[in-house]
């Protein structure tokens, strides 16, 4: 649905408002691609890795003491 303009004013300080907008989105992109390289780097996913192989551990070692003490 188009916007009903009744003067340049209104047409210009929305596309004020649209350039912000766009602004504010940018950045946002730049924020999240930040965020993204952060959270693979190598330090980040040898943590991940190791967190995991050891919830991997230790569901196997408790799984197979429940099945002894049955």
């Amino acid at each position: 649905m188009p916007n009903n303009y009744n003067s340049f004013n209104e047409i210009d300080n929305q596309l004020k408002i649209l350039s912000l907008q766009k602004q504010i989105y940018k950045e946002h992109i730049k924020l999240n691609i930040k965020s993204s390289k952060n959270s693979l780097s190598a330090i980040n996913i040898k943590s991940e890795f190791k967190s995991a192989l050891q919830e991997q551990v230790l569901t196997f070692i408790i799984n197979n003491l429940i099945k002894r003490f049955k």
